[in-house]
């Protein structure tokens, strides 16, 4: 009877758990679901003083008047510091689309802001993070000591050198003034040497011993190895972009240029009680979030459960 008791325990345990993780993940979500359906409410069921949890009369209203606001190009392509080369005070357009709705613009701002972040930060934090790890060099400890450190540092104490360096480039209000000051992102060059350590280092001695170069080296075996937490500072450094707000509110200004945090922002000062629109706006700028967070899911998971792991 006694051992029947002991196996019936971690059942109990398991149905809590899920109870609990249930309760909390409803929670959590009720934000998101409650920004969605509201996007679809028209504005007497918004402003009603009895929450209405489901849309009884479907309008696509607030949509419509978010695409109608205002227009900007497609896109446009510049070079960045093109000016230092010609001279001139403006970056060298290389081509721009045709006008749409000013929020599209917005949103495919933010997601070529966010990927090049993104691609970026993985590209150097991981290679900084293997030379810090298994590189033997001078001042490697102090170096190391001196990110970790950055890392406590709050983003407002730079940011007045931040954009004298951003205008000095002609970079400001670009896309190019959010992206470059994220890519040195101390907390990714951290991430990535606590995950290259863990390479074995006879592995990288057989490589060199077969001739293969740093380059190869690095690509063919340090890269696959570490690849779980390549996953998690992707999905990091994708939402730090995303979510940077106060970065873009100082680098950007003109409409075309503005993220679709910055124009939601704009959308609210303008219509301070006009919820739905706002609303909108909102569900249109967590979209790419969560496609992002679904496909790394796995990284993220794996990445994290190795980090906890080696701590």
């Amino acid at each position: 009877m006694k051992k029947e008791k002991k196996l019936n325990h971690p059942s109990v345990y398991r149905i809590i758990s899920i109870i609990i993780i249930a309760i909390l993940a409803v929670l959590f979500t009720f934000p998101l679901y409650w920004i969605i359906t509201g996007s679809f409410k028209t504005n007497a069921a918004i402003n009603s003083t009895t929450p209405i949890w489901w849309p009884q009369e479907w309008t696509l209203a607030n949509y419509q008047k978010l695409f109608s606001r205002q227009t900007a190009p497609l896109f446009q392509f510049t070079i960045p510091f093109s000016s230092l080369f010609t001279g001139s005070s403006d970056l060298k357009l290389i081509v721009s689309g045709p006008s749409v709705p000013a929020a599209i613009r917005w949103l495919i701002n933010t997601v070529v802001m966010a990927v090049l972040s993104m691609i970026l930060t993985c590209i150097t934090a991981s290679m900084a993070g293997y030379a810090l790890a298994k590189k033997r060099f001078v001042g490697r400890q102090f170096l190391f000591t001196m990110i970790v450190c950055a890392m406590a540092l709050p983003k407002q104490v730079i940011l007045v050198p931040l954009l004298r360096e951003m205008s000095n480039l002609d970079l400001y209000n670009t896309i190019w003034a959010v992206v470059f000051p994220i890519v040195g992102w101390p907390f990714g060059v951290f991430l990535m040497k606590q995950f290259s350590e863990g390479v074995p280092s006879e592995m990288i001695e057989a490589a060199s011993i077969d001739g293969a170069s740093e380059a190869k080296t690095f690509v063919r075996i340090i890269v696959p190895m570490i690849k779980p937490g390549i996953g998690a500072l992707a999905i990091f450094t994708f939402i730090n972009s995303w979510n940077d707000y106060f970065m873009q509110l100082i680098m950007l200004s003109s409409t075309s240029n503005l993220t679709i945090s910055l124009g939601i922002a704009k959308l609210q000062a303008e219509n301070a009680t006009d919820f739905g629109l706002i609303m909108a706006g909102a569900a249109l700028a967590a979209v790419p979030i969560i496609i992002v967070f679904l496909i790394f899911q796995k990284y993220f998971t794996k990445g994290i459960a190795m980090g906890a792991v080696k701590g």
